[in-house]
């Protein structure tokens, strides 16, 4: 018997509300959003499509994220470009880096949530 997949991503917050609102704003993430191509959005879920997953614990000692998190969220997304360009109008800090990209693994960039919580974009690659 094996797990059919992620059900749902749960972490404490110091404003579960206003940081629930940032997410829904920002990157239309939570309860009632649908990713282009998906069935409708309901009161209690995300609906998002279907695609890579990466589940990947790194060492404790690992750069590649501030110490002060032990997690950092990943999120697909389809015009990273687009993107960035309305996070950072939004005031919103975005941190790129020509090593995180490649042909083989896509396009990367990094923000942090109000809480300072590290999210990473991933544009696949085409």
């Amino acid at each position: 018997m094996a797990v059919l997949g992620v059900g749902g991503i749960f972490f404490r917050a110091q404003d579960p509300d206003a940081l629930g609102a940032w997410y829904r704003e920002h990157l239309g993430v939570g309860a009632g959003f649908a990713a282009e191509g998906t069935d409708p959005a309901d009161e209690w879920s995300w609906r998002t499509r279907g695609g890579p997953l990466v589940f990947a614990p790194f060492d404790a000692g690992t750069d590649y994220w501030s110490a002060a998190h032990s997690f950092m969220l990943n999120f697909r997304v389809s015009d990273l470009d687009g993107m960035l360009d309305r996070l950072r109008a939004s005031g919103i800090e975005v941190v790129v880096k020509d090593e995180w990209d490649s042909p083989e693994t896509g396009l990367f960039a990094r923000i942090h949530d109000p809480e300072g919580n590290p999210i990473e974009l991933w544009e696949e690659p085409a």
